[in-house]
């Protein structure tokens, strides 16, 4: 079990010293993402005073702060999230394949992440899209959603794209559906030549049309040779593809998918202790059977870890491809339900829009209206609290 202490209280702790230190060499988004978490859910965003109706009971409760950064602002955005992709579903089994890069790229990425995420995003696409449009392989049109991780479970930079993929597609002439050979999907190594191939072939684009950085210890990179010998490297190397075994449903897709798609680099309740100025947390390390263990670091290289997972503003890091694309996506699923023998319900469309309250209800049990007290009246907002009410500098 974790403790009770949060990513932003090491923030509101330690922030002040390390942007001191630090400040010049953060970025705009570093610096407003770390600012917003240190101030979630405080009386600096201002809230509102809730008046039980039956036994007078007040309980005050304070804004969030929104940021996608922010370890308590994800629950309710991912069920809305995973709400909505339950209509997309097809009844057919999914696959789980996960892309990382390679170590020898990570330097140059952090540098240019807008652009060498986005390229990751491309290659991964573009390899699954035009493999499975293949007739040796599939021979269809399969629907994937892709998902950018950038840590490691130490919360080193570790990119690495995970694809929840239908079992199968639409026939390329759009008359029929292809299932996937049982329990296979493409195998991994072909799936790991084609992806190489097309992110060096995507990467060397941008050096050629000049989109790429080269400030500090990546200086060296920017003369042409060099560059070109990495790429060269790049080409001999291995690069990491697998696939997990199917998930046979669309509950379990769905089941699965909230595990990953809402993610920021460390959740509070892995945070085991906060101490002077050492941060303890549990991490689970694959080279040794998963086993969970528990790491240490000083409050500054907690907070620099953490940093580096900040993603570009407006980046977008869920992204939907093939059948999943918005582009004529509702005759594409409504085609594939057809096949597979679905009837295509559109009851959704006429129903309200779920409260956040009757979200939380229905994912927690809890119904953040009933009294805490008595636990038989109506909390009803009763004052609005104005913002920076706490006395925190702005």
């Amino acid at each position: 079990m974790g403790s009770s202490i949060e990513v932003s209280d090491v923030f509101r702790i330690h922030g002040p010293a390390y942007r001191d230190t630090h400040g010049a060499e953060m970025s705009m988004r570093q610096l407003r993402a770390m600012r917003a978490i240190e101030i979630c859910r405080t009386a600096y965003l201002g809230g509102h005073v809730d008046e039980c109706d039956h036994c007078g009971a007040l309980r005050i409760s304070y804004n969030s702060c929104r940021n996608r950064h922010c370890p308590k602002c994800q629950s309710l955005d991912k069920e809305r999230w995973l709400e909505s992709r339950k209509r997309e579903l097809l009844p057919t089994q999914y696959f789980h394949a996960v892309f990382t890069m390679p170590e020898r790229l990570r330097s140059l990425t952090l540098r240019n992440q807008k652009v060498i995420y986005n390229i990751f995003f491309r290659a991964v696409s573009k390899t699954l899209q035009d493999l499975s449009k293949d007739k040796k392989q599939l021979g269809a049109v399969i629907g994937f959603i892709a998902i950018l991780h950038t840590w490691s479970q130490t919360l080193m930079h570790h990119p690495h794209v995970h694809c929840i993929i239908t079992g199968g597609g639409l026939s390329l002439d759009g008359m029929r559906w292809i299932f996937c050979k049982q329990d296979f999907f493409i195998h991994v190594k072909v799936l790991s030549k084609v992806f190489r191939g097309k992110f060096l072939d995507y990467l060397k684009k941008a050096y050629d049309k000049k989109e790429l950085k080269f400030p500090g210890k990546i200086k060296h990179l920017e003369e042409q040779n060099t560059f070109n010998t990495m790429l060269s490297e790049l080409y001999d190397q291995e690069w990491v593809v697998y696939c997990k075994p199917p998930l046979e449903n669309a509950e379990q897709a769905i089941e699965y998918l909230g595990r990953y798609t809402h993610r920021v680099a460390i959740s509070n309740d892995r945070i085991v202790r906060l101490k002077g100025a050492s941060v303890t947390f549990r991490y689970r390390d694959s080279s040794d059977n998963d086993k969970v263990k528990y790491m240490t670091l000083d409050a500054r290289e907690f907070i620099r870890r953490f940093l580096l997972h900040i993603l570009p503003d407006n980046f977008v890091k869920i992204r939907h491809y093939g059948l999943l694309s918005n582009r004529g996506k509702g005759i594409k699923l409504s085609l594939c339900k057809e096949f597979l023998g679905v009837l295509d319900s559109n009851e959704h469309e006429d129903s309200q829009k779920e409260t956040w309250e009757d979200l939380l209800i229905r994912i927690t049990g809890i119904d953040p209206r009933l009294c805490p007290v008595c636990g038989e009246g109506r909390m009803r907002i009763k004052e609005k609290l104005p913002m920076g009410s706490c006395g925190l500098p702005p």
